[in-house]
């Protein structure tokens, strides 16, 4: 069996969708299942490498991004030169460069696995230009992968095709700290991307309800612009000594925070998954997170069972969720740990992978 993968780019290139790729072709290449990947460069020339497992990275050369879509007309050469070396081609979505290559090659004998990460949401106007190319890879798909769900039936392309559907929930590799934290600690955490669909400015004005002794500490970078936003915010709430925007630190040292923590908030306006709410709950760490539509956050998150679920843009929603967090701390945090452990691993995710490919 051989697999390719393919997408929009691969680390070092950073990206939840990346890093999902990575971890199954390393998965499958320990297992001793071929699997390569086929996807785009960041630069304007080609590049080919392997891994230290002996997976080889095809890159082709990139004009550039539109709509947050690499510009490569090299991928479709590419994929027509590589196909026929390959069973399974396993397709990470949305990536409508990916899809076009796909479209214009000889995959008529070749098994389709589409990884169905999210719905284009934010360029709606181009949206319907791409629509006919979307449908014909969601008919022509042999299986679709979703991360959650929730996503599967909150999807207005996905419900279409529900027969084809198969969870398979994002996993992660993060070690679970002993002993669980306990309410002790004052510091709410949140971690993300500094944009406005993280909502962080609902976080913060949280703090106006909270007691005085928490604090919020908010760990990422992003738009210089909305840092100096919520800064701004912060300021004239009077709040510098109680929330603090800390930019962006390492994995290693995101560990600590999280050890450190009381619990974890992902005051999201938009979310199709929350790689961050696996690493809060790996942790130990009880969570709130926003009711959103479509979206997996608040279906890895469970309602009073390992946090809370709270409305999109509501400060205070945010406060009482977390100060009902507190009222049965050690019972929202074994539960959030034990979730993490049942279903959000990234061993878990491989083996879960690995199956469906055989299964096709």
């Amino acid at each position: 069996m051989r697999i390719l993968q393919f997408g929009k780019f691969y680390p070092p290139v950073l990206g939840g969708i990346e890093k999902v790729m990575q971890d199954l072709c390393d998965g499958l290449r320990q297992r001793e299942i071929i699997c390569d990947v086929l996807c785009s460069n960041s630069t304007n020339h080609y590049q080919e490498d392997t891994t230290p497992y002996g997976a080889k990275i095809y890159r082709t050369a990139s004009l550039g991004k539109i709509a947050s879509t690499s510009i490569s007309p090299q991928m479709i050469i590419k994929l027509k030169e590589l196909i026929d070396n390959y069973d399974i081609i396993h397709i990470h979505l949305p990536d409508p460069m990916a899809t076009l290559a796909l479209f214009l090659s000889n995959h008529k004998n070749k098994k389709i696995i589409i990884h169905w990460h999210s719905d284009i949401i934010n360029q709606k106007f181009l949206l319907n230009f791409f629509l006919p190319l979307q449908s014909w890879i969601l008919n022509r798909a042999d299986k679709i992968i979703a991360t959650s769900e929730k996503y599967i039936l909150e999807s207005p392309y996905l419900q279409r095709h529900k027969k084809k559907c198969v969870c398979i929930p994002i996993g992660i590799d993060f070690p679970t700290p002993t002993p669980l934290p306990t309410k002790q600690s004052n510091i709410i955490l949140s971690v993300g991307r500094l944009v406005p669909l993280k909502g962080f400015e609902y976080l913060i004005k949280s703090a106006l309800y909270l007691p005085k002794h928490f604090q919020i500490h908010i760990i990422g970078d992003g738009k210089p612009h909305y840092k100096l936003q919520l800064q701004t915010l912060i300021n004239s709430l009077k709040l510098q000594d109680r929330v603090f925007l800390l930019g962006a630190k390492s994995q290693e040292k995101l560990k600590t925070f999280y050890q450190q923590a009381n619990c974890f908030v992902l005051p999201s306006l938009q979310e199709s998954y929350g790689i961050v709410l696996l690493e809060a709950m790996a942790s130990g760490l009880p969570l709130v997170c926003t009711k959103l539509s479509p979206s997996g956050s608040d279906w890895i998150n469970q309602d009073r069972r390992t946090g809370f679920v709270v409305p999109p843009k509501d400060p205070q929603a945010i406060t009482q969720a977390i100060l009902k967090i507190q009222e049965e701390y050690e019972g929202l945090s074994e539960k959030a740990r034990n979730r993490f452990q049942s279903f959000f691993t990234k061993e878990k995710m491989i083996e879960i992978t690995l199956s469906l490919y055989y299964s096709v």
